[in-house]
């Protein structure tokens, strides 16, 4: 049988609203926002291969931007609706916002935060790639104490409330050694859209944490290179929906009330 991502359906009121978090975190990443955002909309939060409750294939193809792209055409039809939001947090903004320029028929509205792999240039790309085979084999090899190491674990975190922490790091625990090192190999090294902004024809929102100073020229680069972009300025830093909730979820409530259909 083939593997499928894994996704929850939270009631609410309006169209399906993708949410897709970024690498070493779940659908965790989004409790200080289903609440606020079921109001406006139908959250259906995915999870990345080898995070939370999603298999770890070892196919490649599965980890790139497009079979994700693949999946969530399968999420969308599965789900009956013929349009829908979708949003990306850090790695998964990438993916997304390939998403909305893919299949933008199919897109009412996006919404993006802060992410390093969605804008990297081609140097840092460079930097993003990896050597699969090796770094598969260690990842396996050390398993879980290779994946604390890495700087963005949730354990690292500082700023993030107490019960996402808790629950982020919980699910930290069941991450596949193997599917994080094929995310870092595959997904991360090609989820850049920095020289495809052009193609966006569809409202986007960028909840951007000016708290994260390294983010400010990405921000910057978006705001005139992108079409039919809006950004808001929250009190946050990377982690913009957790760190500033009441902000994050006021602005996207507005947005996507905006061009619901």
């Amino acid at each position: 049988m083939t593997e499928r991502l894994r996704y929850v359906v939270h009631e609410g009121e309006g169209p399906p609203l993708l949410m897709l978090h970024g690498v070493l975190s779940s659908n965790a990443q989004w409790l200080p926002n289903i609440e606020a955002l079921r109001r406006v909309c139908t959250p259906v939060t995915v999870e990345l291969w080898g995070h939370g409750d999603s298999p770890a294939p070892t196919d490649a193809d599965c980890y790139r931007p497009s079979g994700y792209i693949e999946e969530f055409e399968r999420i969308r039809s599965e789900l009956g609706a013929d349009q829908w939001y979708v949003c990306g947090y850090s790695l998964g903004a990438g993916i997304t916002m390939r998403y909305a320029f893919t299949h933008p028929e199919r897109v009412l509205a996006h919404v993006f935060t802060n992410s390093a792999s969605a804008f990297a240039d081609r140097a840092t790309q460079q930097r993003f790639s990896r050597d699969p085979v090796d770094l598969i084999a260690r990842f396996e090899e050390k398993g879980l104490e290779a994946i604390e190491a890495i700087p963005v674990h949730p354990k690292h975190a500082k700023r993030l409330p107490a019960d996402v922490y808790r629950a982020l790091c919980e699910d930290a625990k069941r991450l596949d050694p193997g599917g994080v090192a094929r995310t870092m190999a595959y997904t991360n090294s090609g989820a850049s859209v920095r020289d495809e902004l052009h193609r966006n024809t569809r409202p986007a929102l960028l909840a951007f944490g000016r708290h994260e100073k390294r983010f400010r020229p990405n921000r910057e680069f978006a705001g005139a290179n992108m079409p039919h972009l809006s950004v808001v300025e929250l009190d946050a830093g990377h982690a913009v929906n957790a760190q500033d909730a009441q902000g994050f979820n006021a602005a996207v409530t507005a947005f996507l009330q905006k061009w619901r259909a």
